[in-house]
């Protein structure tokens, strides 16, 4: 599903160069959901935007669903996140003046859909995260966590190979939390594959598998053990 062979991502200033993202190489198989984590400014954003073709890069290859994505174009990299990839931020994202509806199916919008195939897709997945009765209402009129929803449900009615989640229950209190990760458990289990980075070890200790981000780079260790073979500090560090 995805690949990526010594990627490395690189902020420049006059003075200093920063390695965002320093040789990282790692695969994840299509239907994995696999959490991200590290202590800030160990490249988990970076890394996301990479993987979601927010961003480019200076050195490897990044293949995505079997496709080089390494080099495209910007309207190359704009049709693929739009056809391919969902994401799902921790600040909703939603336009405050449109309703539950319109913002499930603005990006659908973008895919020149026909009216009756969006309508059908906007309201299947606005019932799969339960908030069916809620069509009409404006994000305002609407809780963190049923925010949080509506942007899920924006993301399902794209039908999307790869979900990337930067932080989705950052604003959510500790039962909106968890009511989020049911939902991301039963979109896995649909065979959905997902890329979550998060400072939770609870929300991680939902995902199978774990990736740990030190200094931009990979730590292909499970947490319980690194924390037995290594420095505690360090290993605190990156949980």
């Amino acid at each position: 599903m995805l690949s990526l062979s010594h990627i490395r991502k690189v902020y420049r200033t006059q003075l200093v160069e920063t390695y965002a993202l320093d040789d990282i190489t790692l695969e994840v198989d299509a239907g994995e959901f696999v959490a991200v984590m590290g202590r800030s400014g160990s490249g988990k954003t970076t890394f996301l935007n990479v993987a979601g073709l927010l961003d480019t890069f200076e050195v490897g290859t990044y293949r995505l669903d079997g496709e080089d994505v390494s080099r495209l174009s910007d309207a190359a990299m704009s049709r693929i996140r739009n056809q391919k990839i969902g994401f799902i931020f921790q600040s909703f994202n939603l336009i405050p003046d449109l309703d539950v509806f319109d913002n499930v199916d603005v990006p659908l919008r973008y895919r020149r859909l026909p009216a009756k195939e969006r309508k059908a897709r906007v309201e299947n997945a606005v019932e799969m995260v339960g908030l069916s009765s809620r069509l009409k209402h404006l994000p305002s009129q609407l809780s963190g966590g049923q925010q949080q929803r509506v942007a899920i449900a924006r993301v399902l009615a794209g039908d999307p190979k790869l979900i990337l989640a930067d932080e989705p229950t950052g604003n959510l209190d500790t039962l909106m939390s968890r009511e989020v990760m049911d939902l991301l458990e039963r979109i896995h289990g649909q065979g959905t594959t997902i890329i979550m980075v998060t400072h939770s070890p609870e929300c991680a200790a939902r995902a199978p598998r774990h990736i740990h981000l030190l200094d931009g780079r990979v730590i292909d260790t499970d947490a319980d053990l690194f924390a037995e073979h290594t420095l505690p500090g360090l290993a605190a560090a990156i949980q």
